[in-house]
């Protein structure tokens, strides 16, 4: 699924862009700026958007509703460990002692996300993108896959058995004991707590059975549209699929434009807001052309089951740089 040598121009460095596409200063400071006032916003609205879900189910108190809170909780999780990931790489607030709370106890702990150990396993994926110490070698490798063994995937995605490992892992964590796997038990207990306390358990299992099988599986899909099936390399166009964003994809699974992975990867110091902005200067650079991107999540997904990746398409005529803030499917 890596796009061949004649799709990657050969382009960089620019006066705008250095030699591994990321910004030259002054650009650069701007945008890694990161704009504090703004991400408390988004912070309070995420957190709104979860728990919010859940006082909803609690109040209306119907079968639909809590249907509802239970597909709805899926996008939540969704929101928590996205915004997680960028507190993670030290992003979010510029004050690291915020930066870290805020990550762990509002946002990952919640979620079910070791916060400190996924921040060490994610920056020896960004040291070297699907090399010899990839942390989900497992996660990416093998793609395109027969259609049946990707149903199998998503299938253990949706029924919680891939759930049931993690669960089985953070036990055994507990038992060594470790410290943050037994301070993620403590923010669940509270989680079940409080819903006993307010006369409702079922909130907290739709809490736990939406991240067990649509998160999941939300999951799984996003991770795989980021890197699955591309290869160790420096030239980051090898190593990360570009696929046009859209307002549905960005609400239900890319939000904080995550979606904008290339971008992240040529320079993971750029908090989210700036990242559409970084992809426009590589697209304006003629370093990200139309023939590596996909159109929708759908194409990506079905060349991932059918083999009818970028490599195997013919050119596409180049098309002007476009916005990728904009861009809809």
């Amino acid at each position: 699924m890596v796009p061949p040598a004649e799709r990657l121009p050969d382009v960089l460095p620019t006066e705008r862009l250095t030699a591994r596409a990321m910004a030259v200063r002054p650009l650069r400071d701007e945008l890694r700026r990161i704009p504090t006032m703004r991400n408390v916003v988004t912070l309070v609205g995420a957190l709104a958007q979860t728990f919010g879900v859940m006082v909803g189910a609690i109040v209306v108190d119907t079968w639909w509703a809590w249907l509802a809170a239970f597909v709805l909780m899926g996008r939540g999780h969704c929101l928590l460990n996205i915004l997680a990931h960028e507190a993670a790489h030290r992003l979010l607030f510029p004050n690291r002692r915020l930066n870290d709370a805020a990550g762990r106890w509002l946002l990952a702990y919640p979620s079910f996300q070791a916060f400190q150990l996924y921040r060490r396993v994610h920056f020896a994926h960004h040291r070297d993108e699907l090399g010899p110490d990839e942390p989900d070698s497992a996660l990416y490798a093998g793609y395109p896959i027969p259609p049946d063994s990707w149903r199998r995937k998503l299938r253990r995605d949706l029924t919680g058995e891939s759930a049931w490992k993690n669960f089985k892992g953070l036990g055994h964590a507990l038992r060594a004991p470790a410290r943050e796997a037994w301070q993620i038990a403590a923010v669940q207990a509270v989680l079940l707590g409080a819903s006993i306390a307010v006369g409702e358990p079922l909130a907290y299992l739709v809490w736990i059975g939406s991240w067990s099988t649509l998160w999941k599986f939300s999951n799984r899909l996003r991770a795989i549209a980021e890197h699955g099936g591309m290869e160790r390399s420096a030239d980051r166009r090898r190593t990360t699929h570009v696929i046009r964003q859209t307002h549905l994809a960005r609400f239900c699974m890319v939000p904080y434009n995550t979606g904008w992975h290339l971008a992240h990867h040529v320079d993971m110091g750029v908090p989210f807001r700036h990242l559409p902005r970084l992809h426009d200067e590589l697209i304006r650079s003629g370093w990200v052309t139309p023939d590596i991107e996909y159109p929708t999540y759908r194409a990506f997904w079905r060349a991932c089951s059918s083999g009818s990746s970028l490599a195997a398409q013919p050119v596409r005529p180049q098309a002007p740089a476009r916005s990728a803030s904009t861009s809809t499917s």
